[in-house]
């Protein structure tokens, strides 16, 4: 397998443009039959709103691209069936929370997410909310999703440097957030906060302090841009 590459990144230009998606129309009744088979087995999931990304370029340590919106559904079957429009990429932001220790807080997805199993850092698919003006924020959608799915807000820890982690059909732009408690502590928030929840998104939280602490349980992706940072 070739190594996934981890690219520093200074600034992100992300604009969300108006795309009329041929797969999600042309599919439509297949998609709708595919929707319906999943939420029997995970009534939890919601045929929301979501963006995704159609072509994006990193020049000069700036990301630029456009991301449209599309349902949920059709991201779901798209990525069930395996990706069959490759001009289209699943990008999203997060926050890889470091504590003042360096260890930094991994979460596995609760049974009933789409994900369910899966271990990385807080963070979700971008949705409408996060368009303002015509541009997409993906430094606030990983506060967003960091303080939804811990507890943990932004007066807790410090943003930094971001990075880009291509990974296709994946986009990942992970931002290191510079926690002042050590990462046992941030772990013990977050399970408070996930123990209040009704559905909670993270089934655990644990810390990774080096490479004995991932397993095959972390996503590629992931594990890349701490061995990187490990280095």
């Amino acid at each position: 397998m070739t190594p996934l590459s981890v690219l520093p990144v200074d600034r992100l230009e992300l604009s969300l443009v108006p795309f009329d998606w041929r797969f999600a129309v042309e599919r439509r009744a297949e998609i709708d039959a595919h929707f319906a088979t999943l939420q029997r087995r995970l009534p939890h999931v919601w045929n929301g709103r979501v963006l995704l990304m159609r072509d994006h370029a990193l020049v000069d340590g700036t990301v630029r691209a456009h991301l449209f919106e599309a349902d949920f559904a059709s991201f779901m079957a798209w990525r069930d069936w395996g990706f069959p429009d490759t001009s289209v990429t699943n990008a999203f932001a997060m926050g890889a929370l470091r504590g003042r220790d360096g260890g930094f807080l991994l979460g596995e997805m609760s049974a009933g997410t789409a994900n369910q199993g899966k271990v990385y850092f807080p963070c979700g698919t971008p949705d409408p909310s996060d368009a303002r003006d015509g541009t997409v924020d993906f430094a606030g959608s990983i506060v967003r999703e960091m303080q939804e799915e811990t507890g943990i807000g932004p007066n807790e820890y410090e943003q930094g440097a971001w990075f880009m982690v291509p990974a296709w059909p994946r986009l990942a732009l992970i931002r290191i957030l510079q926690a002042r408690l050590p990462a046992a502590t941030l772990c013990e928030r977050a399970r408070a906060h996930m123990a209040a929840e009704d559905h909670p998104e993270l089934a655990r939280v644990y810390a990774a302090h080096g490479p004995a602490d991932l397993d095959d349980s972390v996503l590629d992706f992931v594990q890349a841009f701490l061995r990187h940072v490990w280095r």
